[in-house]
């Protein structure tokens, strides 16, 4: 073994080697993708079976969302202490366990709980994908390596709602394979990581995490989340119950952020979220998460409901999508590598998306499939230059011990604003169903009852043919609000990336004058890989402590 040299950080990797670790990484985001993207076009079928409610329907996005969001800034800090790669794997282990216990549901609300504990790991998937391949990559180099997580984002999303189809239109499979369909994929990606993912470990002593404030956080959220679902619903706006949630939501994350400022270790660092790049970026994140997460989440939806399309038929049409997304990642990354310059991209990608969401908003149930199909396209090409660029922004600005905290703050406020938005915009379509279904029943004559209300039973094919395209056309037409709604939301991501620093992007993994307390060794023996590297860390009594 050569002996330890100490250099100002890790070396990047060959492009050889970092395609090889990039396998097992890539392969875990296409397994948490693929749990959401599944079931986006089954689930109206999955809810029908289990007699759930548009409520629970959101829900089941929700519970996800809202626990990933959650534990998202948990995991990140937790990468700042501990090995990665392990972290990656136990985040593996969890998400496989609430895919198993998912798939065994038998009933709306146990559906729900699933998916909060698969959110769990989805949290941790999410932030340690991006810290591990931050420390791998530096930031200039990482542009061209943001394509191919853009390819496995629309192999994901576009073959998650064609299997999921495919998996409930399937009478011998059933809808309980879209949640089991993933297991093998995840075990292959633990080997797979096992085999080829090398990071060094820096190991810091006295480790304090800040459970206190990541509950305060999750409980505020999850208050108001709740207060949105049942509002103008359960009771009135102006009622002593809003009052209560309401108030209560912000004495939570009051104290959260009070709590935030004063423990040594906390799970979102104020220092990093108030840096100018950073605070943006997450304003951006939070904008684009409310209104891709909040919007894209009840396409399949609208073509199943609304248009009468199986599921399948639902998957394929939403393919306009992805082709925006894998094209404008490519490109966007190749050319940021090739510039250095990011700020021009995102503010690009914020008002295509703004764009896209606005024709969206102009379609109803008897829309041309389409003026569809390219609104999705505009859409898909808005996400693929803004979502990992804006994660890239805030890499780029702190140095190599900060990653996780920073990438997961990101993260953590992109989910917060998809949950937000799911939550809110499910409401609102709930509502606007409602109304619209009761009007054209009273104006057809027809009885209102239980099973024609907007927010009950979404089992469509147990209606009445005459109810039944009473109820299609209630929730075609109310599909177009909510994309209005999310392109209002969307101008605000617009306006963070127009206030973003014009930058140039580092070349180097850390930053200059924080990368010298730091030594590190190459071990080359055997043949291994070129990052399989030793971090060597004081030890109190003088000693090394070598991983």
């Amino acid at each position: 073994m050569s002996a330890p040299t100490t250099t100002t950080g890790a070396e990047p990797m060959t492009h050889r080697r970092t395609l090889e670790a990039l396998s097992g990484l890539l392969l875990v985001l296409f397994v948490a993708m693929l749990s959401s993207t599944v079931v986006s076009t089954a689930l109206p079928k999955i809810i029908g079976a289990l007699n759930g409610s548009q409520n629970q329907y959101t829900w089941v996005v929700t519970a996800t969302l809202l626990t990933a969001t959650a534990t998202t800034p948990i995991w990140g800090k937790l990468a700042d202490l501990f090995n990665k790669k392990t972290l990656i794997q136990v985040a593996i282990v969890v998400f496989l366990l609430g895919s198993v216990v998912a798939g065994f549901s038998q009933s709306a609300g146990q559906l729900i709980a699933a998916r909060a504990f698969q959110g769990i790991g989805v949290g941790g998937l999410q932030a340690l994908v991006q810290v591990a391949i931050a420390a791998m990559i530096p930031p200039r180099e990482r542009g061209r390596y943001n394509g191919y997580l853009g390819g496995v984002m629309a192999v994901a999303t576009v073959g998650g709602p064609l299997l999921g189809g495919l998996i409930v239109d399937t009478s011998w499979l059933g809808w309980r394979w879209c949640f089991f369909v993933g297991v093998p994929v995840a075990v292959v990606a633990l080997i797979l990581l096992q085999a080829t993912l090398h990071l060094p470990t820096l190991r810091r002593e006295n480790v304090k995490i800040d459970y206190l404030g990541a509950s305060l956080i999750a409980a505020g959220v999850s208050v108001l989340l709740i207060w949105i679902s049942f509002v103008d619903g359960s009771f009135a706006w102006a009622s002593w119950q809003t009052a209560a949630m309401v108030g209560g939501a912000l004495l939570l994350l009051a104290l959260a952020v009070w709590v935030e400022s004063r423990v040594a270790e906390p799970v979102v660092p104020l220092s990093i979220v108030r840096q100018h790049t950073t605070a943006l970026a997450i304003l951006g994140s939070l904008a684009v998460g409310m209104a891709m997460f909040g919007g894209a989440v009840f396409l399949g939806q609208y073509f199943q409901i609304g248009r009468g399309y199986s599921p399948t038929e639902a998957g394929l049409l939403t393919i306009p999508m992805m082709a925006g997304v894998l094209g404008s990642s490519i490109i966007a990354g190749r050319l940021i590598t090739r510039t250095g310059r990011i700020k021009p991209y995102i503010v690009a990608g914020s008002i295509i998306l703004v764009a896209g969401f606005a024709l969206l908003g102009t379609i109803d149930h008897e829309t041309s499939l389409v003026l569809v199909g390219a609104a999705m396209f505009i859409v898909g090409t808005g996400v693929g230059m803004t979502m990992q660029n804006l994660v890239l922004a805030v890499q780029n600005t702190v140095s190599l011990k900060d990653i996780g905290a920073a990438s997961s703050s990101v993260a953590f406020f992109r989910s917060l604003g998809g949950t937000i938005g799911v939550s809110v915009l499910g409401a609102v379509l709930a509502h606007r169903v409602t109304d619209q279904i009761t009007h054209d029943l009273a104006a057809a004559g027809i009885p209102a009852s239980g099973s024609a209300g907007g927010s009950s039973n979404l089992n469509i094919t147990a209606l009445p043919d005459g109810i039944q395209h009473i109820v299609r056309a209630a929730y075609g037409d109310a599909t177009g609000h909510i994309f209005l709604i999310s392109a209002a939301i969307a101008v605000v991501g617009v306006i963070a990336a127009l206030l973003l620093r014009p930058v140039t992007l580092r070349t180097s993994l850390d930053l200059p004058d924080s990368a010298t307390s730091t030594a590190v060794a190459a071990d080359a023996i055997d043949g291994a890989p070129a990052f399989d590297q030793v971090s060597v860390v004081a030890a109190p009594n003088g000693a090394t402590d070598r991983r």
